[in-house]
């Protein structure tokens, strides 16, 4: 990989203590909810985020949401597992894709997005969920790193200008750093030493292999629909092609596309 890539990913500040104890506690089957929700509320800024997601209209849920304990009974404990570790990261980093021409807002528009997809594609396989909620929100990750680099190389608007002149994204990265983004990302969570599954998963997300197969296969499919650079567009034909190649579940697919059709 790009030394300067590796350089970058070393330099990440480290998360939030409190992100090793939700993934402790999720992880712990004899954990209760009220483990959570007391770790989730000795972070203010953590507490704050996960409310203003919880009154989302995209998640569309009725009346007010005012406390903690209502927005991890409404999610459960698996996908806060992922809105904490998303949220971690948001607030530790310097969120720069300039590169790709986007904000932080864009980035966590397509996330939230594909995060309500894999809540109701994967409903019915909860290790399956765990790993495909969490990681739906991080797919594009390593975009943040890739444009830092490309930024201190002065080759942001090179780049850019490419990439609006419709030039393939992943082609691109391999062209500027020789890595593509959910490389990068993989990296990024070594760095951070998640567990193996979200590691493994997205490290394979553009040949889907190994233990995690099925899931970096339905991260290649979320990855897909929901392109980063074309969140107002669906690309369904194309995500439906993935999904059926991986024998996932189409109808439960399509159930979950028209959930979110009808929140935007």
């Amino acid at each position: 990989m790009n030394e300067k890539i590796i350089k970058q990913i070393k330099a990440l500040p480290p998360l939030p203590k409190s992100i090793l104890k939700v993934q402790k506690i999720t992880n712990d089957p004899n954990s209760s909810i009220d483990d959570l929700i007391k770790v989730i509320k000795e972070d203010p800024m953590l507490t704050a985020d996960l409310l203003k997601v919880a009154n989302s209209p995209l998640y569309g849920f009725r009346g007010k949401i005012k406390t903690i304990a209502q927005v991890v009974s409404l999610f459960g404990m698996v996908t806060i597992k992922g809105f904490v570790i998303s949220f971690a990261i948001k607030n530790s980093l310097k969120f720069d894709l300039s590169a790709y021409g986007l904000g932080e807002k864009e980035f966590y528009d397509v996330s939230s997005k594909r995060n309500i997809i894999a809540l109701h594609w994967f409903k019915n396989d909860k290790n399956s969920l765990d790993i495909v909620a969490t990681n739906s929100f991080l797919i594009d990750l390593g975009a943040v790193v890739i444009s830092l680099v490309l930024d201190n190389e002065g080759k942001n608007e090179t780049f850019k200008n490419r990439l609006l002149n419709g030039e393939s994204r992943e082609e691109l990265e391999k062209e500027f750093v020789g890595v593509t983004t959910t490389k990068v990302t993989a990296e990024m969570f070594k760095h951070w030493n998640f567990s193996e599954d979200l590691i493994e998963s997205m490290a394979n997300i553009e040949k889907p292999k190994g233990k995690y197969k099925k899931e970096s296969a339905g991260l290649l499919t979320l990855k897909t629909l929901i392109d980063l650079l074309k969140s107002q567009v669906l690309e369904k034909e194309k995500a439906f092609e993935i999904a059926k190649i991986y024998n996932l579940n189409i109808e439960l697919l399509e159930e979950a596309i028209k959930k979110l059709e009808g929140k935007i």
